[in-house]
């Protein structure tokens, strides 16, 4: 068992707090606290006003009868001013055994000092919670980038950017939150536990119900359920879905991710196409990214992306083409393609076709898609809940947006035949794709035979739309606690930080 990171001066503290009959950790904090920026920004004023803010130490000068305190809270940081003079003699005795890192309240007189920096003149001093573990040395941050993540409650603390980019994040997704409300849709929540997995191409977690002696999934995506509501009569929906995918670790992937997936009744992938182009303006606009002249400009790995609408259209046809060298259908030359990039195709027929045609494209098209752009018209076959366009079956109504080099959404009108999508889902099993679904999901067949209506519906990777606009390499950097592998003579725990 790892030994507790308790620093042995600290525990020696507490230990001499406890004796002085001061609780290190009192249930109550004093009511009525202001933020630190608050009171920073209105000092002039309010000097001279009574204040309290609790905060966490960030920062100590000097000793003896006087002492100047940095405190940090979710705003910001004042400066605090301790005088022995102006105290209760144990509260300025609690100084003795003060340590970089503890949360405190001081409450006190609002004003500057002689050099003008705002500060909270202290009339009272309390302890809030004793820090046991050492802080990063003088408060820098930690560096390296893995320790981060494991540790980012310290990440969070001590590195103010850090915070202000996951607060960031949080505000893009409530923007787009309220372009669904503005837009009358409603906002559900779907199963987790699926009997069957479905709605994406990926490999289940599974779990076992102990009490139905039933193996059960962890959602791919929550598309089929959300889909059931429509049938229901709610023809407008959205869901911030957690999604959970048995795949590997790299700078775009997370076995657990947050997937924003709507669908509206009586449209179709155009008004998908329009709806997601307002929902990443809101977003960047949310992210700070809109600019004095009315531009907005994302900046993602040393490159810079105007997403001023409309977002360029592309034929999935014309990109192959483009990049690959030869129309998609022309199998003599796309084989030999297939050949050059060793992509094998893997079974027979038709779907296992274009699964290594698509697998090309993946390959050598969508690296070149820095976007910001929607790819229109994915073949048919690898579309199985997508309607095929009506000119030309081969082609369905689909799209993905890319951006940044990375596919951010996809979207389709989506399939709304139970004969049809019958026969899809039944391709798809006899395929023995270990990424596709193991069995027909008969009850989503059952919703469909009563009707349900045309529909456009998307899914868009929040985490990684994220990444884009806040301007971070690795999806790491916008999951508060993202999967890691374990450490060497750690807990063995993959998510969890090092005790």
């Amino acid at each position: 068992m790892p030994e507790p990171p308790f620093h042995p001066d600290r525990l020696e503290k507490l230990e001499e707090l406890i004796a002085l009959g001061v609780d290190p950790y009192p249930a109550r904090s004093p009511a009525d606290r202001a933020a630190a920026a608050d009171l920073v920004a209105a000092v002039d004023d309010r000097t001279g006003q009574t204040a309290t803010v609790h905060g966490r130490v960030m920062g100590r000068r000097g000793y003896g009868k006087l002492a100047f305190l940095d405190l940090a809270d979710r705003s910001g940081r004042i400066q605090a001013c301790l005088q022995k003079d102006r105290l209760p003699a144990a509260e300025f005795a609690l100084l003795k055994r003060l340590h970089l890192g503890d949360i405190v309240s001081v409450t006190g007189e609002l004003g500057r000092t002689r050099t003008g920096e705002p500060t909270l003149f202290a009339d009272r001093f309390r302890l809030l919670a004793k820090a046991l573990a050492q802080p990063p040395e003088k408060w820098h941050g930690l560096a390296d980038a893995e320790l981060r993540a494991r540790r980012r409650y310290v990440d969070l603390f001590s590195n103010d950017e850090v915070r202000e980019r996951f607060l960031r994040r949080s505000r893009l997704i409530q923007a787009m939150r309220e372009v669904f409300l503005a837009r009358g849709y409603t906002e559900v929540e779907t199963p987790v536990l699926h009997p069957i997995y479905g709605g994406a191409n990926a490999r289940p977690f599974v779990t076992h119900h102990n009490a139905l002696d039933l193996d059960l999934y962890l959602r791919i995506a929550p598309e089929l359920y959300l889909k059931r509501l429509l049938v229901g009569g709610i023809e407008r929906v959205f869901e911030f879905a957690r999604v959970f995918r048995n795949e590997g670790l790299s700078p775009r992937h997370n076995p657990e991710f947050t997937m924003l997936e709507f669908y509206e009744a009586y449209s179709d992938y155009a008004g998908m196409m329009d709806l997601t182009e307002e929902l990443v303006v809101a977003a960047a606009r949310a992210a700070g990214l809109e600019r004095e002249d009315g531009s907005i400009q994302a900046t993602f790995r040393g490159r810079e992306y105007s997403l001023r609408p409309p977002f360029r259209r592309l034929h999935y046809a014309e990109a192959f083409a483009e990049r690959v060298g030869c129309s998609p259908l022309d199998r003599v030359r796309v084989q030999e393609r297939l050949r050059e990039h060793e992509i094998e195709v893997t079974g027979d027929g038709e779907l296992a076709w274009w699964r290594a045609v698509n697998d090309l494209f993946e390959a050598v098209v969508e690296p070149e898609l820095s976007g910001p752009v929607f790819v229109l018209d994915y073949p048919a076959a690898i579309c199985p809940l997508a309607k095929p366009k009506a000119d030309d079956p081969t082609w369905a109504e689909r799209f993905e947006f890319f951006l940044g080099g990375m596919e951010l959404a996809n979207a389709f009108s989506e399939l709304n035949d139970p004969r049809l999508q019958l026969a899809r889902f039944e391709e798809q099993v006899a395929d023995k794709d270990p990424e596709g679904p193991n069995r027909v999901d008969h009850d989503y067949i059952r919703a469909l035979a009563h009707g349900m209506p045309p529909a456009g519906g998307c899914g868009i990777g929040v985490d990684r739309l994220a990444m884009v606009l806040l301007g971070c390499d690795s999806i790491r950097e916008v999951l508060l606690f993202p999967h890691l592998r374990p450490e060497r003579g750690g807990t063995g725990d993959a998510a969890a930080p090092p005790a």
